[in-house]
Formats: structure tokens, C-alpha cells, sequence
């Protein structure tokens, strides 16, 4: 990955943080790039009655191989921009996890 188009995450006590840009109502669920430091995520779900945050959380769950409960959404609930903490990881293992999927092109869970 290129500085450019790295996903900027940081190390809190709790984990690792890093920023969101959604797109709902995609054909799947899927890590569809990066942008200005946030990871893009396609997601099959609309944004009705919190099913996009859900969908959220259950593909970020299989990428980091972490429970869902791992995945916290501390902002953006009801925006496209959200900002996310993996408990349980730390930036390094955020990266590498992002990094296979997307050299693998296994970036979607169906």
C-alpha cells in the first residue's frame, strides 16, 4: 500500500480506530477502495432501521476475524463518514488484514 492510499488507523488502549466512508445498497458487501485515508465500504444493506451499521459490523467482524461485539461504531451512526474501533487489534494487524484482502480480491463477504 502507498502512503497515498493507506487507511489511516491509530492505536488506542481500547484498539484500533480508523475512518469509514459507506455506500448502502450496493449489489454486495465489499471493501470498494480507499480515500483520503478511509477505507471505502460497499454495503448490500440499505440504511433503514440501523441493517447498513449491522452489515457494517458483521463484515469487519469476518475481515479482522474478531466477534462482532469487537466492532464498535464510536461515530457516524446515521452518516456515510463513520469512525470505528477494532478491539482486540492494534493498527498493525488492521493494516495487514485490509492489505490481504485486498491483494487476494477476497475483499467480500456475500
Amino acid at each position: 500500500m502507498s502512503a497515498e492510499s493507506a487507511v489511516h488507523v491509530r492505536d488506542t488502549p481500547q484498539g484500533a480506530v480508523f475512518e469509514v466512508r459507506v455506500h448502502p445498497r450496493a449489489k454486495r458487501t465489499a471493501i470498494a477502495g480507499i480515500l483520503d485515508g478511509r477505507l471505502k465500504i460497499a454495503l448490500a444493506s440499505p440504511p433503514v432501521d440501523g441493517r447498513a451499521n449491522e452489515e457494517l459490523q458483521r463484515f469487519f467482524s469476518k475481515l479482522f476475524n474478531v466477534p462482532r461485539s469487537a466492532v464498535v461504531l464510536l461515530a457516524g451512526e446515521h452518516a456515510r463518514n463513520k469512525r470505528v474501533l477494532i478491539a482486540e487489534r492494534n493498527s498493525a494487524a488492521i493494516l495487514a488484514a485490509i492489505e490481504l484482502a485486498l491483494a487476494s480480491k477476497d475483499a467480500h463477504f456475500s
